[in-house]
């Protein structure tokens, strides 16, 4: 696009059983950035990814990408739009029952027309990239948090997706393993020049990832920067959430 967006959200509300979650939120992304989104649990920020790929519908507002509103559109369209997308999930969220390469692979084979073996060269170059070669037949049950969230991500990027959204990537995972996947994730945006974004509580993950971070409160976007603008931001409730303090303006959850 001229504006350099890729995707634009504009004025987008969401309440659950009459609870406000997302309360006319405003949210550019430019085209090859890492964005994340921070903000306390329970704030919305998956609400806001799940809206972003089109899993949920919004109340109100509108969701564009490359200009074309996706709210209004079919579930044929939004899945061809999803194709643009890889999604690590929250836990990863593999299939207990397949082996690690079948979930890997679960992507290409259900939609593109690879020969076996061209499918299994590929699982194999992609468990390579996130450092995890020799693990196909495994699985899942046998690996560990970290060996999980890898394996997500090696699907997440199986189908070479424009977007890849990161649903709390260091979760759940010792600090040194979440460094290592922090720095895929930046090795994932250098090599696929990606457009890319994370939502995390984990400030360490985000002022490393990110070339801009936006915080979510209170159902709107409150604040949007440079790692460095929002690490001397003068707002009270920012400085107050990527400091820990709990004395503050934050009070809830």
């Amino acid at each position: 696009m001229e504006n350099g967006y890729l995707i634009q959200i504009e004025g987008l509300t969401k309440s659950f059983r009459d609870t406000p979650v997302l309360t006319g939120l405003n949210l550019d992304i430019h085209r090859g950035e890492t964005l994340v989104i921070i903000g306390q649990s329970g704030e919305g920020k998956s609400v806001l990814l799940k809206h972003i790929i089109g899993l949920l519908k919004p109340d109100s507002g509108r969701i564009l990408i490359d200009g074309r509103d996706i709210v209004p559109m079919s579930e044929r369209d939004l899945n061809d739009v999803r194709k643009r997308f890889g999604f690590l999930f929250q836990g990863a969220a593999l299939f207990d029952s397949l082996t690690v390469g079948e979930n890997v692979s679960f992507g290409l084979t259900e939609h593109t027309r690879f020969h076996p073996d061209e499918i299994r060269e590929k699982i194999k170059e992609l468990l390579s990239w996130v450092g995890l070669g020799g693990v196909e037949d495994m699985k899942p049950a046998e690996l560990s948090g970290g060996m999980r969230k890898r394996v997500g991500l090696a699907r997440a990027i199986a189908m070479d997706p424009e977007i890849i959204l990161y649903d709390e990537p260091t979760t759940g995972i010792d600090p040194i393993m979440g460094d290592a996947i922090n720095d895929l994730i930046l090795k994932l945006s250098a090599q696929l020049h990606s457009t890319s974004i994370a939502v995390t509580h984990d400030m360490a993950s985000a002022f490393k990832i990110a070339d801009r971070i936006a915080m979510l409160y209170d159902g709107k976007i409150i604040e949007v920067g440079t790692p460095e603008n929002i690490r001397t931001s003068q707002n009270e409730f920012v400085q107050q959430f990527i400091t820990g303090r709990a004395k503050g303006p934050i009070t809830k959850n």
